[in-house]
């Protein structure tokens, strides 16, 4: 390994990262791929499994409560988090193999963008609920503030990730990591801005003036949701940092850090996001003409 953290040159014509990439575990050593490790086939399978798991209870969830937005982006997410974890297996079949780790790169990365789209759109949902009268600004305005600060990180992190990939130097690969960078500070800053004003919104409604009633469904949940919103949030911060370093660092190379920092917070906040399903508050069987999401 050089210092710059680089794979070391290799002979005879062989390739170890990119479209191009010719490499197998029986021409090139490990330590010449971009992971310089073989994913854990146990961690990923068990992640796939899971996810696997919240995508049917939230689909037989947005059935019954009829909450189809919300339904539509955690399935959307889920899907690309197990697309994500295949990459993941191939890998540790072939850690040189580019489908793979392109599968890998792109769908672990803006999977969580459809998580946060899930929770953005329940702020304008709990307005209307709860009292509208005291919120600071109309519930629908939101939505026209959140969701397309939403697709922007999406847009950045998928061009990254993308450009990342297919880039034939350490500077071209590093252009494409510094605009998915760039979509996940993006990401951090949104989801934070969103965090302030919903507890915002909550703390006018615990004012004596206000007399808004929380009942027990809601509180389980606000609870949920400020769980699942924290995990993300942890999860965006650690790929900041993992990210900040370049695909060629210690922290990008660190598989225990992964599984601890991304695959087991992501399957904490997708099975948060079940329990505290907004159809608990929101939503009632067919017929019943209340609100949804």
């Amino acid at each position: 390994m050089s210092a710059d953290g680089l794979p070391p040159s290799l002979p005879y014509g062989l390739i170890s990262f990119g479209p191009d990439a010719n490499c197998t575990l029986d021409l090139c050593p490990l330590e010449s791929s971009i992971l310089q490790y073989q994913p854990s086939i146990p961690a990923n399978s068990v992640f796939i499994v899971i996810f696997g798991l919240v995508l049917l209870a939230n689909g037989v969830q947005g059935v019954y409560y009829h909450t189809w937005g919300y339904m539509s982006s955690l399935i959307a997410g889920c899907i690309l988090e197990i697309a994500g974890y295949s990459g993941r297996l191939i890998l540790h079949d072939n850690p040189f193999d580019f489908s793979g780790f392109l599968m890998q790169i792109v769908c672990i990365t803006i999977a969580p963008v459809f998580f946060c789209a899930a929770i953005y759109v329940l702020l304008s949902q709990t307005i209307m609920h709860l009292n509208v009268r005291i919120a600071r600004f109309k519930p629908q305005l939101l939505y026209w503030v959140f969701i397309p600060c939403d697709i922007i990180s999406l847009l950045l992190q998928a061009v990254g990730g993308a450009l990342s990939c297919v880039g034939t130097t350490q500077d071209d690969i590093q252009v494409g990591v510094d605009i998915s960078l760039a979509g996940l500070i993006f990401q951090v800053i949104t989801l934070t801005a969103f965090t302030v004003a919903f507890l915002d919104y909550l703390y006018a409604c615990r004012r004596p003036d206000n007399h808004t009633h929380f009942t027990r469904r809601m509180k389980l949940f606000l609870l949920f949701m400020f769980v699942s919103i924290f995990l993300i949030l942890v999860r965006c911060v650690y790929r900041v940092v993992e990210l900040h370093e370049g695909y060629f660092s210690h922290l990008f190379r660190d598989e225990l850090l992964f599984i601890a920092l991304e695959s087991a917070i992501m399957c904490a906040a997708t099975v948060s996001m079940c329990i505290g399903h907004p159809g608990l508050v929101f939503s009632q069987r067919k017929g019943s003409g209340r609100p949804r999401t």
